[in-house]
Order: C-alpha cells, then structure tokens, then sequence
C-alpha cells in the first residue's frame, strides 16, 4: 500500500490522444492532399509527441542498424570479389595451369595411366603421350620456404585436375618453349646461403627468392609429362611390393634389404618434390615421421647411407622448409661420425648407426678413395644448417690430408687408402669409374659449394683435369670417339665404365664456372662418346662397361662388350651429363639424346605390373634377361634428371644457386662471406 500512495505522490501523468480526422473535418486547416510537405509535418509531430527515452531508443535502433549494414557491405563485397576472381582464374584454367610458388612442390598433371598401353614385357614401348595444352609450373625460381598450404594446395587440385579432363577430351594445343641461350663460360653464381663460421649459435634456416626475381614460368611438355608417367609406373611397384623397404624387386613382387632404412623412399623425396607429386611425397613424409628410425643395430656403408640418405633428407629439407627432415639428417649425421675415429683420421667403410660402432671390410683395412672424398659436401652442409662444426671439420682434414698424400699421377689418384696409416695402397693404377670417379667430381663441387674460396680444392681439380688428357684419353675407331679409359702400372686399357659419364658434366660445370674453356671442348667430345655407348648396342642402353676398339677392323663398331660386362642398371651418368649440357649450350640434341634412352628404358626395363628393372643382356632385344632389381638411384637420379634435362626452365633447380651431390640431391651453394 505505501508503494501505490508514494506513487500517487509524484507529478500528475500527462496522457496524449492521438486522433485522426477525416477529410471534412480537415477542410477548415486546408485538407489532406497527401503532398511532401504534409507528411513532413506530420512526420515531425509524432516524432516531437515521443518521450526522450522512446526517441534515443529509436535513434540507438537506427545507429546499430547503420553499423550492421556497413559491415555486412564490407563482408558481402569481399566475398562478390572472391567469386568474380575464382570465376576469372576458372576460366584461366581452361587454358593454362596458373603460375604457383616452388615452395609447394610444382603444380603438374597427373598423366595419363599408360599400363593399359603397353604390351607384355619385355616389349614394353612408351606410347607417346597426347599433346595438352600450356601446363605451367610455377614459380620458375625455386624458393627454399615452407609452404603456405591452406590455399595453394586446393589449387593444386584443382588445376590438376583441369588438365585431367582437358586430356580426356583430347583438346590439342602445341607447347611453346623457351630457348635457352649461352651464358658464357664465365658466371658469377647468384649465391644464396651462408658458408659456416668457427661458431654458429643458431641453426640456419633455408632462405628465399624474393618475387621480383622471379620470371615468367615455363611450359611443361610432353617429354616431361613422360617422365612423370615413369615415375609414378615405378613408384606403383616400390608401394604396393616394397614400401619401407630399401629396393623393389619387380618381377618377383617383393623387395630387398640392404641397411633395411627405406633407401628408395628417401632417395625419391626430392624428387616427387620437384616432379609436383604432392599426394605421393606426403604419404612419403608420413612414414619418415613415423617409421624412419635410425636407432638400430645394423651396418651401413659410410658413403652410400651418406650420398643417399642425409643427401636426400637434407636436400628435402631445403626445397619444402619442412623441419621433419632436418631433424632426421642431424639424427644420421651423429650416427655416421663414429666412422672417422681411426688412427689417420681417414674414415672406415662401415658403421653400425645402433651401436655408434665403426669398422673396414672384413677383408681389408682399406677405404676406396671415391667413398672417403665423396661425403664433404652433405657432411659440410649439415654443419652449416646446425651450427655444429663436427661434422665438416670431419670431412675436411679427410681432403686435406689427400691434398698432400704422394702417390698421385699427374693429379690422378690410386682406388685405396688406408685407415691405419693414411696412405694411397695399390698404387699405380689410375681410372675414372668405380672406386675414384666422385673423387674428381667432389674437387669441383665442394670448390663451388664454398664460394670458390678454397684454392687447394681446385688447384687438385684442375691438375686432374690435365692427368686424364695427358694419361687416359684416347680416340676409338672407326669413329673417332674421344673416351677415358685406364692406366695400370704404365699400361693402357681401352676400358670406360659407364660411371665416367659423370665427367662431360662436371667438365661443363666447371667451365660454367669460369675454367678453361677447353673443359667444354672435350666435355661435348665425351659426351658424344656416353650416348654412342647407348646407341651402337642393339637394345640402345648402354652396358656396364665397354671396350673401345683402337685399331679399325671390317664390321666392328667403336664398342666393344664382353659378356660379363652387357648388364644395364638403370645407371643415371649419361642422362646427368645431358642436363648439364643442354642446360648450359641450349642444343636440343641432348634433350633428343636422352629421349630415346627414356624410350629404352620403357621398352626394355619396364614391368607391366609396376615398376622397372636392371636387365643382363643389352645385346638381346628379344630376352633382356630381367635381373628383378630397382636400384633406388633410378627414382633418385635418372628420372629426376630426365625431368630437368627436358624441361626448358633454366630456374627450375639454378644450377648458379644449387650443386647437385652424387646421388642427385642438391644442397644450396654458399655466399662468400
């Protein structure tokens, strides 16, 4: 009760009727004639006849609605600009695959499936593949960033799968290509990395291109397209027959072990990562976070665990910025120092990476000198990227202490040294090919690695050179091909392995480099010699080794080839020497050259049910002789520099901001500091 008698204390309430008269009671104020002015005034009579608080509600109504609607233009624009421009990028699409980052792998096609094509093997003939329209890979510079996945990833898909259907269709567009133009001899790489200093304290991380050096992307081809196609026929075997394990035996549909580490898997990483085969890498990523475990007890060979193993992790690395697999290198690379506790500091051939135990053959204290001289570059590099300097103080008393070894023929090394005295063991024999090739090849690339600052590395490389024409060179008949061959005890042998074709392209590189221009000179002789020891055998793959006739005789060819010696294993030498030539001269020849070796390998190696194989016989077009081998290197080296040497973009791997190790891998060439 005092609530409603405190209420009826206060002002008396004012109450306001509203009435609405019609038109006869309005004819004394002029009529309603429903003009502009009229509502107006009206309009303002009821907005003066609310109270304050209904009026600053309505005011506050409209503020809020003002903002909402400001907000909601923002929003509503925005997402009208995204569908106008997937529109436009849709209909770019129909015509070209639009330019992407390297920092995700290449956007590429997926090829057309050619096992349907092809008959029984061994007659196993690549059909050639439809003519596409412009497929661009993109950028051209290959930046060392991680990826931005979210976005560029479904436009991967997405423009993939615009080829694909393209293909289905059969639409018909001829591929332009650029030409690649000689540079000169002599180049001042773009370097892009940092060498190590005495100390580092944080680990480095991988660098990248800036955009406004990036150029136009070029066109991927037919020849590329084939390369791709071959890739994913011998990754269908390695997955369904051996996945995780170290090579594919495809014939007999299972694999084998050597250091039971997945060598095929990583030896392929980057390339899938180059070729654009995201679906294929990331399933491979996936087993080395979870399955890679270098924790135990097995022996491994210090240079090929080295070469393929940190090689690939670390070049991975690299080209995806993804920790995962520098995190996995670090972990090999302190399990593999053990081999370099010896008494001359000359490292032993094995090393048990469970135990952290190391030790020479079972049948000698010796190390073959290509094995010793041939990990500087990854052990090098991996210092760099951990600020560690083990690992390259390691590997560089190892060349030089060889810089001042005698025993040496004109730059010529002998195959062996010891682990106990330090010391050159079978002297007198000099060659190329097995047991001394990446020797050379690692002079010059270590020398470019490091900035061209370490004049001892190329001081060695350059009085080699000179060894091998003073000692080793020699022309066959009856067409006068200039070959390498060997030097035993004063004698000579008209014997090349087919792993001195290395030499024509790291005679180029060099030459790219600023040496003698006569490098370049005998690298096209030679290189003309490694694709004859392919095309003067009757299956056009080149056997292990030939023999080189000196004397002309009726109906013999320049090659000869004994029995033991016709057995092809997929070998990547030849086609590596082509990329750098064709990369360097711009003559399609070389791209020509290597095409038909491609065509070879498919129709003599390939296995209708997935995979490739060595094979025994070169000779013997009707039976091979399959050896049921896939050895990793074919999937690490030879399709991925088949890939590069068809490919007409000279920034797809810059060959001024890259070295390739011997499997393959490249790793970043230091900026002098």
């Amino acid at each position: 009760a005092a609530m409603y008698s405190g209420a009826s204390a206060g002002p008396p309430r004012r109450d306001f009727i509203s009435v609405t008269l019609g038109p006869e009671e309005a004819i004394g104020v002029g009529g309603y004639n429903n003009s502009k002015a009229w509502r107006r005034r009206s309009c303002w009579r009821k907005w003066k006849q609310l109270s304050r608080l209904q009026r600053s509600v309505i005011l506050f109504l409209f503020a809020f609605l003002a903002v909402c609607g400001v907000i909601s233009y923002t929003s509503m624009g925005e997402a009208w600009k995204s569908i106008t421009t997937k529109s436009l990028d849709d209909q770019k699409t129909e015509q070209a695959i639009p330019r992407l980052k390297l920092a995700n792998p290449a956007v590429l096609p997926a090829p057309q499936k050619a096992d349907a094509n092809h008959g029984e093997y061994p007659e196993l003939s690549l059909q050639k593949p439809p003519k596409l329209p412009h497929v661009r890979r993109g950028p051209s510079n290959l930046q060392i960033k991680a990826p931005q996945r979210a976005t560029r990833l479904k436009a991967r898909h997405d423009t993939v799968r615009a080829v694909e259907e393209l293909a289905e269709v059969n639409k018909v567009e001829k591929t332009e290509k650029s030409i690649i133009s000689w540079r000169g001899a002599v180049i001042e790489p773009d370097q892009i990395t940092e060498p190590p200093s005495n100390k580092i304290t944080e680990p480095e991380k991988p660098s990248s291109v800036e955009a406004e050096d990036q150029k136009e992307p070029v066109p991927i081809n037919e020849r590329q397209l084939a390369v791709i196609e071959a890739f994913r026929h011998a990754w269908k075997g390695y997955k369904d027959f051996a996945w995780g394990h170290d090579e594919l035996k495809p014939l007999s549909k299972s694999y084998s072990e050597w250091f039971g580490l997945g060598l095929t898997l990583i030896d392929a990483l980057d390339t899938m990562w180059i070729l654009g085969l995201k679906e294929e890498f990331e399933e491979a990523r996936k087993w080395v976070a979870n399955d890679l475990v270098f924790d135990k007890n097995v022996d491994v060979n210090l240079f090929e665990s080295t070469i393929r193993i940190l090689g690939g992790l670390l070049s991975t690395y690299h080209l995806s910025g993804d920790s995962l697999f520098l995190e996995k290198a670090k972990d090999i690379g302190n399990r593999l120092m053990p081999a370099f506790k010896t008494p001359s500091k000359i490292p032993y051939s094995d090393v048990n990476i469970g135990r952290g135990t190391a030790h020479p053959p079972r049948w000698t204290s010796d190390s073959t000198v290509a094995e010793v001289t041939s990990i500087q570059l990854e052990f090098r590099e991996l210092s760099r990227l951990t600020g560690d300097e083990k690992f390259q103080k390691a590997v560089d008393e190892v060349m030089k202490h060889v810089h001042t070894l005698s025993g040496k023929n004109d730059g010529l090394v002998p195959m062996f040294i010891n682990t106990n005295s330090g010391q050159f063991t079978h002297l007198g024999v000099y060659t190329l090919g097995a047991r001394a090739d990446s020797y050379y090849e690692y002079l010059l690339k270590q020398w470019i690695q490091g900035g061209k600052k370490e004049n001892e590395l190329l001081e060695d490389y350059m009085k080699a050179i000179e060894g091998v024409k003073k000692h080793l060179l020699q022309r066959s008949e009856p067409k006068k091909l200039t070959f390498v061959g060997e030097l035993a005890h004063g004698h000579f042998s008209a014997k090349m392995d087919h792993l001195v074709c290395f030499l024509p392209g790291t005679l180029a590189l060099g030459a790219h480099n600023g040496l003698s221009a006569d490098h370049m000179k005998l690298a096209e002789t030679l290189i003309e010699t490694c694709y004859q020891m392919y095309a003067q055998v009757e299956t056009g793959l080149s056997p292990e080794i030939v023999h080189f006739n000196l004397h002309a005789q009726k109906g013999h060819k320049d090659v000869e080839i004994k029995p033991a010696d016709r057995h092809n294993l997929l070998r990547p030498e030849t086609v590596e020497s082509l990329f750098y030539m064709y990369r360097f001269t711009g003559d399609k020849k070389y791209q020509d050259w290597g095409w038909e070796i491609l065509q070879n390998f498919n129709r003599y190696t390939r296995v209708p049910t997935g995979g490739y194989t060595s094979i025994n016989n070169v000779q013997n077009p009707s039976n091979p002789e399959p050896r049921d081998k896939m050895e990793s290197f074919f999937l690490g080296e030879t399709l991925k520099y088949m890939f590069l040497l068809f490919s007409d973009d000279i920034d797809l791997i810059n060959l001024d901001k890259y070295i390739f190790n011997t499997e393959a891998h490249p790793l970043p060439i230091w900026v002098p500091a």
